[in-house]
């Protein structure tokens, strides 16, 4: 049985971690698969958006700690901890979670674009519990996406807060009943699939490196990844088939 699942649809990808047993955990082979699973799917032209989730009703509880005592490498040189969290990926990504996201869990769905959680999920970076360091982003991206104090205790506890908290904080898209945060999930990339391809990428990468612009630069950069876009054969094809009422045919050109 592979530890990854791939099922692609619509223009959805589908990245099921797929070691129920370990509660999804990160060992070498998780790493080393997911690392050649983006490549292929980044190759893609029929892919627009990619689902993360895991199977068994979790999500991740991190890293394999039985995996890292024996040795096993549980990132890649390209694209860190469990082959994901520093992968530069042009199209959007949706964290599908049930049940536990902790620690390198935690991290992963952090590493997302959008985050659709059922109202069982929990969240934590338990690293400090164990003598170990959440360095495979929390402490980078948590403060980004979560009030500065709130991020603070969370990694300097260790402890976990609910789905529910982490809705009204602003760290979750969309919160659903337990057992469906797939379907939701397939929602969200359902209406985000029909739109131009590469217009989702574009979009992408100005709100995703915006934050590091300055003032007097921000127009410029921006410029310089939505300027092919509106120069496009999509972005005719979208204002005709708006004209003419009908759905839009892209070509990704």
């Amino acid at each position: 049985m592979s530890v990854i699942e791939l099922k692609v649809e619509d223009g959805v990808a589908i990245i099921t971690l797929n070691r129920p047993e370990a509660k999804n955990a990160i060992n070498q082979a998780v790493a080393e698969t997911m690392d050649k699973t983006l490549d292929e799917l980044e190759a893609r032209d029929d892919v627009r958006v990619l689902i993360l989730t895991g199977a068994g009703g979790s999500f991740c509880a991190g890293m394999d700690l039985k995996a890292f005592v024996a040795g096993e490498k549980v990132v890649t040189d390209e694209k860190g901890f469990a082959g994901f969290v520093q992968a530069k990926l042009s199209k959007p990504v949706i964290a599908a979670i049930e049940g536990y996201a902790l620690a390198g869990g935690c991290e992963l769905a952090l590493s997302c674009d959008l985050i659709v959680a059922a109202n069982n999920a929990k969240f934590g970076l338990p690293e400090v519990k164990r003598g170990l360091a959440a360095g495979a982003g929390g402490l980078l991206r948590l403060p980004r996406q979560l009030p500065y104090r709130v991020a603070m205790e969370l990694a300097l506890t260790g402890d976990m807060a609910d789905a529910q908290r982490m809705y009204d904080l602003g760290l979750i898209n969309r919160l659903v009943n337990a057992g469906e945060a797939m379907s939701g999930a397939l929602e969200l990339a359902r209406a985000i699939a029909v739109n131009a391809p590469m217009s989702l990428k574009a979009t992408k990468n100005v709100i995703a490196q915006q934050q590091d612009w300055s003032l007097d630069e921000m127009f410029d950069r921006q410029a310089e990844l939505i300027d092919p876009v509106m120069k496009s054969e999509d972005a005719i094809e979208g204002s005709r088939a708006f004209a003419e009422k009908r759905a839009p045919v892209w070509k990704n050109r």
